[in-house]
């Protein structure tokens, strides 16, 4: 069955505008936070593409409408509800386009700089962790909240989650905790740490920057040139406190220690000497989300550990194709509490980590037939992370 055809948006839902060499996109759906719909992914990706392609254009900057948000994360309402309506081809059209638009960021061969300055979830997340520069704000909001929808942290977090320090991906993934903007560069995830007020300094600088033609610089240079201009912004206030660095002891001692089953994470934070109320809302955020979700990401970031990204993708492609097509699964459950009825309370099925067979965990890493996989092209750079 296919989904009746949407009229078009009033406005287009990402705008491109090219100033000089450089390319800004704008995420332009501020009433919904910006959240990714299947046309603004495959809009994104194919613009990426034809930028790569253009001499004229040296670097290419993404940020939000609103000012309220970057991108909350993709539109899985309407993702559950063309699944609940039987279409699984369109549902899962919406991942394998976001897929192929984090690996295109990923591999492209121009700098890519994304301007994080609100909201930044989910798919938000996707794309600009994967590009070249991610600068954090005092108004930066980070989260990967998957588990408490019954999905998983999907675009890349296979990837990029394991590899932070001390364990904590695991704890981002399993908790959905939300990260500051200065946090999220103690973190890793941001690169750079500007104050709001002085971005529209640092985009006009870019422009002096830049050259007139990439042709002559290549993009090791570009990125040599914007990050010597970002550490020039960053420089010129002192970084706040954060609150993650006070934490990150007790992330590591609860979260690390080579690969903990889910039962030892809860047990520790319950420890006598667990860290008090951090400790706490840690173990309320835990009981939250989904036993199966929690059940996959332990596998999944141990997986993910020691795989390239596209590997990663691939994969979580596979564990998202399990829990869109089946009926009644963690994920329609998960949305449908929280985006459709708002109930806010998902009833999750199992209900409980022990009742969540480990064979049912295994065969949703299995390989899909060949002509259901995700196919993705170009090989990524290394890893800013």
């Amino acid at each position: 069955m296919s989904s009746a055809a949407a009229p078009p948006p009033a406005e287009p839902e990402v705008l491109q505008e090219q100033t000089g060499p450089l390319a800004i996109l704008t995420l332009n759906r501020p009433k919904a936070l910006n959240a990714l719909t299947t046309g603004m992914v495959e809009d994104l990706y194919k613009t990426l593409k034809d930028y790569e392609n253009n001499p004229s254009i040296a670097a290419v900057l993404i940020h939000g409408a609103g000012g309220k948000a970057f991108c909350a994360g993709g539109d899985v309402k309407a993702v559950v509800q063309m699944s609940q309506a039987g279409d699984i081809e369109e549902a899962m059209r919406f991942f394998r386009s976001e897929y192929h638009l984090n690996y295109k960021i990923a591999t492209l061969k121009k700098p890519y700089i994304a301007v994080l300055d609100g909201i930044t979830m989910g798919g938000g997340v996707g794309v600009s962790v994967h590009g070249t520069f991610r600068i954090a704000t005092e108004r930066t909001v980070f989260a990967m909240p998957e588990c408490a929808i019954g999905l998983i942290p999907d675009v890349g977090g296979s990837f990029f989650l394991p590899r932070l320090d001390n364990s904590l991906g695991l704890y981002i993934g399993l908790t959905g905790c939300r990260l500051k903007g200065v946090d999220m560069l103690y973190a890793g995830l941001a690169t750079h740490y500007i104050p709001s007020s002085m971005l529209p300094e640092v985009q006009n600088a870019m422009l002096n920057t830049l050259p007139s033609s990439n042709k002559t610089n290549t993009t090791a240079q570009l990125e040599i040139s914007l990050c010597s201009l970002l550490n020039e912004f960053q420089s010129r206030a002192p970084l706040p406190a954060g609150e993650l660095p006070q934490h990150m002891d007790t992330i590591a001692r609860i979260f690390g220690g080579g690969k903990k089953s889910l039962e030892e994470i809860y047990e520790a934070c319950k420890a006598p000497d667990s860290g008090g109320e951090f400790c706490k809302a840690t173990a309320e955020a835990l009981s939250r989300g989904s036993p199966t979700s929690q059940r996959i990401v332990v596998e999944q970031l141990h997986r993910g550990a020691s795989m390239p990204l596209n590997e990663c993708l691939k994969m979580e492609y596979r564990l998202v194709h399990h829990l869109v097509a089946k009926n009644q699964s963690d994920f329609h459950e998960g949305v449908t509490a929280t985006l459709i009825t708002r109930t806010g309370a998902p009833v999750w099925r199992p209900s409980t980590l022990k009742e969540v067979p480990s064979k049912k965990i295994v065969e949703m890493f299995e390989g899909l037939p060949p002509e259901q996989e995700l196919q993705l092209e170009g090989n990524s750079r290394p890893s800013k992370l």
